[in-house]
């Protein structure tokens, strides 16, 4: 079959490469659309460790079960493999297994490539309505809809009467503003440097600022998202978080820096961190993405898997105004 492969920083190829073999409550999966993630931006730069060329990245696919009962049936894909036997699985808490694995780090490759192995259990059937390259979001606005979910917990407020700052505005970003507004949140404002996303969040009806601005918002928020994760957005989390507010980390750029810990414990500002998602948050987020309550989803840019690595140069260099760019087979 043909895989994108990562083959070490800054390069990728299109090869042909073994096709997986299945193994025991696996089903292959001929994908149709996966999207490039931050994540594998790292991956690509030689940033993340967990992830060592040679590698076929992606884990944001959808596609149609290619083998057994369910063949032929329409899928999103949930990338993330728990056992369902420890304390945390049994709990509930599958993201926080210890023994997870993830579709693109060893010993599972990822979804650039026309297949993908996957336990039958983590694929959900996406109904004909839904294109395959909008299922494929389901894993992005899954993380958003599981931090969004940990956010709303925290505070003395209704939804409808918190502020809230997005740090970020690409896929997680949107997705996060968009899970915010599906569940009550009206005032809601993205921080963006890109002049295109920013565009695209103001088709969406979302108010953006631009970080480079020296004026920052004039008022403090409730919520605060960092789908950024570096130390300079959260200093701007710490500055931008209301007493008794809520801060949630989504975001992964750096491990170190910028939390004003002061700040944090005298205004009893929360501090969550939140890793992808579990897998009733996956399922949900399927229901919620083939009932429309995100809007149309029109905030992606389609490419062939071909153009896998000119995509990843592209986004490298703020040539993107789209909020996520899915790669086809």
């Amino acid at each position: 079959m043909k895989a994108l492969v990562y083959t070490a920083p800054e390069r990728l190829a299109l090869r042909e490469v073994p096709e997986p073999r299945p193994g025991a409550g696996d089903v292959l999966v001929r994908i149709d659309a996966c999207g490039i993630c931050g994540s594998d931006m790292h991956a690509f730069f030689g940033h993340d460790e967990r992830r060592p060329a040679p590698l076929i990245l992606g884990h944001e696919a959808a596609g149609v079960v290619a083998m057994g009962a369910r063949a032929g049936e329409r899928v999103a894909v949930n990338p993330l493999v728990s056992c369902m036997n420890c304390a945390a699985c049994l709990g509930g808490r599958t993201n926080l297994c210890a023994q997870r694995q993830i579709i693109s780090m060893p010993p599972r490759p990822g979804g650039f490539a026309e297949l993908v192995s996957i336990p039958e259990r983590n694929v959900v059937a996406v109904p004909d309505p839904l294109p395959l390259t909008k299922a494929a979001l389901a894993e992005p606005i899954a993380t958003a809809y599981h931090a969004i979910g940990l956010a709303l917990r925290g505070g003395f407020r209704p939804a409808t009467e918190r502020r809230a700052i997005v740090l970020g505005g690409g896929a997680i970003g949107m997705a996060a503003a968009l899970v915010l507004r599906s569940r009550g949140v009206r005032n809601i404002l993205v921080c963006e440097p890109n002049a295109g996303r920013r565009a695209g969040l103001e088709k969406e009806g979302f108010a953006s600022w631009d970080p480079a601005r020296k004026d920052e918002p004039d008022a403090s928020a409730d919520i605060v998202v960092d789908a950024v994760g570096g130390s300079a957005s959260r200093r701007a989390a710490s500055r931008l978080a209301a007493p008794g507010s809520v801060i949630v980390h989504i975001g992964l750029l750096e491990a170190e820096g910028g939390l004003d810990m002061r700040r944090l414990t005298l205004q009893e500002i929360t501090f969550i961190g939140s890793y992808t998602y579990t897998m009733l948050d996956f399922r949900k987020t399927v229901e919620a993405l083939v009932s429309g309550v995100f809007g149309n989803l029109d905030w992606t840019e389609e490419r062939p898997l071909g153009e896998g690595e000119q995509a990843f140069d592209d986004i490298r260099h703020g040539r993107v105004a789209a909020a996520k760019v899915i790669l086809r087979p």
